[in-house]
């Protein structure tokens, strides 16, 4: 029943799912990238995680020790053999050499355990016998049961040295129980923590299940997103796929325009050009026709003086008739250079540029462009039917969407799982007094072994306690105070209770370590580096016909690529359990989430649209006829190279002043005279005509700017009328070329651009198919809650139960062990502390003098009173030990001091 409820889970809300229909469709950007939102997450409480506090000291301790013991790999080859094998053939058939080669590669494997529990195994079968020979030794005065004690020098040397030791022995003992209790307790405490982390992982899985449904309708109704944006470029047909149209067209089709566009200036240019040559000829012609007259004149009277009889009369004057005859043949520079009057007018061609110019053929090219930005509209016009059927279209995919998931009945398998859940629980619930109860004897239990080592330690502590204190160090072996007695007299009790208690601690301790040690090296420690994983998924394993047994039980395909270990880790990470789960297998989405399936019909609808663009018109026949009037508009009949050459001359053809002072120079060589006088007088008409004419025609702007403009004009005309002809008929051609390309080419030019707004409107189904693709496989139904399971196994298992039982029987066996040397010491120790029967007595001639003994200073203290003589001392010889005390043994020599 988990098993259906956890495949169908998914899809429980696809049985009942609606579209959810926006009322205000939201305004969308232009194609590009669906922003369908973050689907629904649960909030999962479980931290699979363990932090174990300072305890954890202790347990790194053990995972040391462990690895020294078993410092092997995990042998993974040797459980996968031996579980294929089920134990069988190496029962039945030991003797085969495989099964002995497997044996002992198990051996192998165990060798630290079995060499420890070898170890504790002879310690626990030989202290009950050490210990019975110990007490059959002692009752035959042997062992140290002989109530006597030699003397020696270093007596209280020996003892202080071994209440150290057995201090120090028994201090590890206690920290050895004490190790053993906090992991008592720490196992105890965290038994209550199962309950908190067994109910938030049954919580999370009651989450996943209530949480799936809502996400599954999220998804769904995220239809609306892709279905409103697919709504808004349909209604948009005419800016988009228009607007496209346009723009490509625009490229082959604007710079024919603008060059039409550029001759409608260059004719305007054209005619300011011929308006500024007709007045700058006339400003020029009315300048120079002032300044040739005066010349003329001065040029005239020079003439009537020169046909003086003194420049004539060689004979009387040689010198002056030369002047004459120098003077009259430079008369020919004293003229106007540049002469204007020659020049013809432009009216004629002024006048056919105006008759162009009535034509406004600037208004007929943006009528052009108008037409041709009408695309996006012709484009919603021809295309209305189709975009109304297409919407139609729309809506009937989300009805399939939406109505597909009926084909599978999960809501009963949902239900089911979550009774399943709630069952479960409650019989979890219905074990957690058992669980308490046996948890409550195991504390008992182990603390009860823990009391067993605390009794040793007590006598231990008391002895040391009761004999330190209770010492006198006058007092004889044999007249040791009660107290002091009281010590020795607990430190062997101490000594009886861990012959009692050891073989049995030590017999536990090596059963635990057993258990727990294997359960850490073969469970836990595989788990964490995954190894155990690789077990479980070992190709026919649970089953000789199951490549891999979880899908081969699920979806009877086990050639299917899942293993525990991929669904651990993909549940790890949180993802959906429809990836995890390869449940694909039972419902695979991308058949019935089709891209070219769902689409089909609207394919074929936007395919067939045909879209007529012969109705645009770039340029009319009157804007052709004006182009061709401009061309014969005569610019080509202007002689531009007198004007240019007449403009580019200076006013006069010699400077005047240069003139003037010529003359004045070859004036003064005459003698004075009515001739020198006549020609000093022309001399300065020529200076007056300099500063009162050509001067202020230089520096005058309305002459300055005459010939500049005259200038330039002649210039851009002769650029304009420059083959204009031809250059007219090369727009004409291209306005031809590009109109073509309209009416009859763009078939093709408009099957492309359909073709992208086509995969546009696809693509927005696609986006939200292969979202729904990703969601279901990252983020619809996060099966965190069963990594989280496994882990809290883990949890349980290893830190809490294995961990602490490890550390306790750490902690025990070390004070079991130490029990071993605690037992030596303390009889050793008992020896200085018990009241002895018999004791040494005996006269040191050479060290000892005898009337120190006879006063009571001997080492011992005196029983007699000061200043009575003893009858005894005195009357028996000293060593005489055999008579005073017949138990004592013969006095030592000097060489045994």
């Amino acid at each position: 029943m988990w098993r259906t409820g956890i495949l169908l889970l998914l899809w429980v809300r696809l049985a009942s799912g609606e579209l959810q229909h926006e009322t205000e469709p939201r305004r969308l950007p232009p194609p590009g990238k669906l922003d369908f939102g973050y689907v629904p997450a649960g909030v999962y409480e479980t931290l699979a995680h363990y932090e174990p506090g300072p305890i954890g000291i202790l347990f790194h301790m053990v995972h040391a020790f462990l690895y020294v013991v078993q410092p092997n790999a995990f042998p993974q080859d040797l459980i996968v053999r031996l579980a294929k094998d089920k134990f069988g053939a190496i029962q039945t058939e030991y003797q085969k050499p495989e099964n002995i080669v497997l044996t002992l590669q198990a051996i192998y494997y165990e060798i630290g355990f079995l060499v420890c529990a070898a170890v504790g195994l002879l310690f626990a079968i030989l202290m009950p016998i050490a210990g019975l020979f110990f007490c059959m030794c002692r009752c035959c005065d042997n062992c140290g049961g002989e109530m006597h004690q030699r003397q020696r020098k270093n007596a209280d040397c020996r003892r202080g040295l071994l209440g150290t030791l057995l201090f120090s022995t028994s201090l590890v003992i206690t920290i050895g129980v004490l190790c053993a209790y906090a992991a008592n307790q720490n196992l105890s405490s965290q038994v209550k923590n199962i309950r908190r982390l067994v109910n938030s992982n049954m919580r999370d899985l009651h989450t996943f299940a209530n949480d799936t449904p809502m996400q599954i309708d999220y998804l769904i109704s995220q239809y609306a997103t892709a279905k409103n944006k697919v709504i808004y470029d349909l209604d948009n047909i005419g800016p988009l796929l228009g607007g496209r149209i346009h723009e490509q067209l625009d490229k082959e089709v604007r710079p024919a325009l603008d060059r039409v566009l550029n001759m409608a200036g260059a004719m305007r240019e054209t005619k300011e050009a011929l308006e500024n040559v007709s007045v700058g000829l006339e400003v020029l012609k009315e300048g120079t026709g002032k300044l040739n007259f005066n010349l003329s004149l001065v040029r005239t009277s020079i003439n009537r003086t020169l046909n003086d009889p003194g420049c004539h009369d060689e004979e009387s004057d040689a010198t002056t008739a030369q002047l004459c005859r120098n003077i009259r043949q430079s008369l020919s520079q004293l003229q106007i250079s540049a002469n204007f009057t020659r020049l013809p007018k432009v009216n004629p061609q002024l006048e056919n540029v105006n008759e162009v110019l009535k034509t406004d053929l600037s208004a007929i090219v943006q009528r052009g462009f108008s037409s041709l930005n009408d695309t996006p509209h012709m484009v919603i016009e021809q295309t209305r039917s189709v975009v109304e059927t297409v919407q139609g279209l729309v809506d009937g995919i989300g009805n399939n969407i939406s109505s597909f998931s009926k084909v599978f009945p999960v809501q009963s398998c949902l239900s089911n799982f979550t009774i399943f859940i709630s069952h479960a629980h409650a019989k979890i619930e219905d074990h957690y007094p058992e669980i308490d109860q046996m948890d409550f004897y195991r504390w008992i239990g182990c603390i009860a072994l823990c009391c067993m080592v605390v009794l040793v330690l007590a006598f231990n502590y008391l002895g040391l306690l009761c004999g330190t204190l209770g010492y006198d160090k006058h007092a004889s072996p044999t007249t040791r105070g009660c107290i002091s007695n009281t010590g020795g007299t607990m430190l062997m009790a101490g000594v009886g209770f861990s012959f009692i208690f050891s073989w049995v601690l030590m017999g536990l301790v090596t059963i635990i370590f057993l258990v727990g040690g294997n359960m850490e090296k073969l469970i836990c420690e595989p788990f964490h580096s995954t190894e155990i994983f690789k077990v479980v998924d070992t190709p026919y394993l649970v089953n000789p016909e199951w490549k891999n047994f979880i899908p081969g039980y699920m979806y009877n395909d086990s050639d299917l690529e899942l293993t525990a270990e991929s669904l651990y880790s993909t549940c790890k990470e949180n993802k959906g359990i429809y990836s995890a789960m390869r449940l694909d297998k039972v419902f695979n989405i991308s058949s019935y989430l089709n891209t070219t399936v769902l689409t089909k019909d609207v394919v074929g609808q936007l395919d067939s649209v045909k879209i007529d663009l012969r109705g645009i018109i770039l340029l009319e026949a009157e804007g052709k006829q004006n182009l061709l009037d401009f061309s014969e508009a005569g610019l080509s009949e202007i002689n531009y190279a007198d004007y240019l050459e007449e403009v580019n001359k200076g006013v006069t053809v010699m400077d005047l002043l240069s003139f003037a002072r010529e003359l004045e120079a070859q004036t003064d060589l005459m003698p004075r005279g009515a001739l020198q006088t006549a020609l000093k007088g022309h001399i300065s008409t020529l200076r007056q005509i300099h500063s009162q004419q050509i001067i202020p025609m230089e520096q005058a702007m309305k002459y300055v700017r005459a010939r500049s403009a005259l200038n330039q004009s002649m210039r851009f005309l002769e650029r304009t009328a420059s083959d204009l002809p031809n250059k007219v008929l090369a727009v004409l051609d291209a306005i031809e070329a590009a109109q073509y390309l309209i009416s009859q080419n763009a078939t093709h030019l408009i099957n492309r651009e359909t073709g992208k707004f086509t995969a546009t409107i696809t693509g927005y189904f696609h986006q939200y198919i292969e979202w729904v693709k990703s969601s279901l496989a990252l983020e619809v139904a996060p099966c965190k809650p069963f990594s989280n399971m496994v882990d809290t196994a883990e949890i349980i298992t290893c830190s809490f139960l294995v961990d602490s039982m490890n550390t306790f029987w750490m902690g025990l066996g070390c004070s079991t062990l130490f029990l071993l040397p605690s037992i030596i010491l303390a009889v050793k120790l008992a020896k200085y502390y018990r009241r002895m029967d018999t004791e040494d007595v005996y006269d040191d001639i050479e060290t000892i003098p005898m009337k120190t003994m006879e006063i009571g200073n001997n080492g011992y203290h005196s029983e007699g009173p000061q200043g009575i003589p003893n009858p005894m001392m005195t009357s028996i010889p000293t060593y005489d030990t055999m008579n005073r005390f017949p138990r004592a043994s013969a006095p030592p020599r000097h060489i045994d001091w």
